[in-house]
């Protein structure tokens, strides 16, 4: 089965500490939750998990080999996925990029490629939007095309940033649904996600970070109150989940 490790990471920008000695270790089909305050260091965990930055001290590593020379396994969406949303690109060629790490940027896509691509449209259910442009679909009509797109490359880890962030009902159930199965078939799915109430049904594991791990596992275990208010500095008057 895949593995993933992070081996005494830290990453310091400008000489402040973004993460500190951070160990941890995930295997295939867990779902996995990072959450964290502002400022913990989440989002640059991520960009460490898929190799986008180099870490100031430690590896990471995918079955044993540097994350940032093991190419397309990781399918990453960051927080504020971009696209020219003026340009008149098509939802379809879009989600086709997802198999730019199989066949190339400018490689003519293959049988194979186009089925990829038509799955995993249907999957976000935008295979009647395929050939919308870009611009004209909603914020969470663009969040399931870039998830879409993910899905089209088919990779062994998913990564994704706060990606239920101002979703709608419906893609949020897509987003759900969707996770859970390419977990079942295998793939390690990463998230960060701010929205606490929802961790024990989205997750198998949790990782509450604050520049270092704070605790990992178990929802149950992690979601304790008083760990929860002591690292989101929850005043008295709040609730389990830091609100008034």
């Amino acid at each position: 089965m895949n593995r993933l490790e992070v081996d005494g990471v830290s990453m310091f920008y400008r000489s402040l500490p973004a993460l500190r000695d951070v160990n941890l270790a995930f295997a295939g089909q867990q779902r996995v939750g990072i959450i964290g305050p502002n400022g913990s260091g989440k989002s640059s965990l991520l960009r460490l998990l898929v190799g986008v930055t180099k870490p100031s001290m430690g590896a990471v590593m995918f079955n044993g080999t540097d994350v940032r020379r093991c190419r397309g396994v990781f399918a990453y969406l960051p927080q504020r996925a971009t696209v020219d949303w003026e340009h008149p690109v098509r939802v379809r060629d879009v989600v086709a990029m997802g198999r730019y790490p199989h066949r190339g940027a400018f490689r003519r896509l293959t049988a194979t490629d186009h089925d990829a691509i038509d799955e995993a449209l249907c999957r976000v259910g935008l295979d009647d939007l395929a050939k919308t442009r870009v611009g004209e679909l909603s914020g969470g009509q663009q969040q399931r095309m870039f998830l879409a797109r993910a899905f089209a490359q088919q990779a062994s880890v998913v990564v994704l940033d706060e990606p239920y962030a101002a979703l709608d009902a419906a893609s949020i159930t897509i987003m759900e649904r969707e996770l859970v199965a390419v977990a079942k078939a295998g793939a390690l799915v990463v998230v960060v996600s701010h929205d606490l109430s929802a961790l024990p049904d989205r997750f198998d594991t949790i990782v509450l970070l604050n520049n270092r791990v704070v605790v990992a596992g178990d929802p149950q275990v992690v979601l304790d109150e008083a760990t929860l208010a002591t690292v989101y500095g929850w005043g008295p008057s709040q609730s389990r989940w830091g609100q008034p």
